[in-house]
C-alpha cells in the first residue's frame, strides 16, 4: 500500500503544528521530518526537541531522517521523544548494522538511506534488518530539488530483492516527488512518496496529496 510523507521541510515554520495538521487532515500517512546538523549536510533544520513538540499535535506517523555525523548518539533522545522511524545513512557512522540495532532495539522503525551516490551494494548486509530503505532521488540537504531519474534504477533493484528474499522493508523515495515523478516511482516499486514543495508550496494541499496518491495507485 502506498504512502504519501509530506516532509516539513517545505513548511511554514512559523506555523508549524497548523501546517502539519492541514497534510493530516488532507490525508496524509506520514510526516517526514529531516534531521540535519550542519556537518553532514551542509544545512541546520532540527533536533528531538522540535519531533517532541510535533508528537502531541499529530497521530501521523514520525519519519525522522537523520541528515547528521554519527546518528547512534541520538537515537535514544529521537525515540523518546516520539519518532516513529529513524532513517540513517550508511556515510555517517563506521558502524551502520549496530546503529540500526540500536534503532531497533528502542523500538522503532529502522530505515537506511541510499544517497545517489551511494551503491546499493553498500546497504545489502542491512536489508534482513530494516523496516524502510530510503532511496534519495535528489543529493541530500536541502528542498526543491530537481528529481534524478537515473535513481529508479535501484528503486527496481531494491524491489526485485525485496521480492526474492522475502523482505519486507518499504521502499522510500524522497526528492523532487510530484505528479510529474510519482507514477514513475510508483511503476519501479517505491511504497512511500516523499513531498515537500509540490504539497506545501501550493494554495491547497490536501489536494495535491490527493493527487499524488491517485497518480500512485495506477502501479499500486
Amino acid at each position: 500500500m502506498m504512502k504519501i510523507a509530506p516532509s516539513i521541510l517545505s513548511a511554514d515554520f512559523a506555523n508549524l503544528a497548523r501546517d502539519v495538521q492541514i497534510v493530516e487532515k488532507g490525508g496524509a500517512d506520514y510526516l517526514h521530518i529531516d534531521i540535519m546538523d550542519g556537518q553532514f549536510v551542509p544545512n541546520i533544520t532540527f533536533g528531538p526537541g522540535m519531533v517532541a513538540a510535533l508528537r502531541p499535535v499529530t497521530k501521523l506517523v514520525l519519519d525522522c531522517h537523520l541528515m547528521v555525523t554519527e546518528p547512534e548518539r541520538f537515537v535514544t533522545q529521537f525515540a523518546q521523544a516520539g519518532a516513529d522511524i529513524l532513517t540513517l545513512h550508511v556515510e555517517s557512522t563506521p558502524h551502520i548494522h549496530r546503529a540500526l540495532q540500536l534503532v531497533k532495539a528502542a523500538g522503532i522503525k529502522a530505515s537506511v538511506v541510499l544517497n545517489p551516490g551511494t551503491p546499493l551494494e553498500q546497504i545489502k548486509p542491512v536489508l534482513p534488518l530494516v523496516d524502510q530503505v530510503l532511496v534519495m532521488t535528489v543529493n541530500p540537504g536541502f528542498g526543491g530539488q530537481k528529481f534524478l531519474p537515473a535513481m529508479l534504477g535501484k528503486v527496481k533493484r531494491l524491489d526485485q530483492l525485496r521480492q526474492t528474499n522475502d523482505y519486507h522493508f518499504e521502499i522510500e523515495v524522497d526528492g523532487g516527488v510530484s505528479d510529474q515523478t510519482v507514477q514513475s516511482c510508483a511503476q519501479a516499486g517505491a511504497d512511500v512518496f516523499v513531498a515537500g514543495s509540490y504539497v506545501y508550496g501550493a494554495a491547497d494541499p490536501a489536494k495535491q496529496i490527493q493527487t499524488l496518491r491517485n497518480l500512485a495507485a495506477v502501479h499500486d
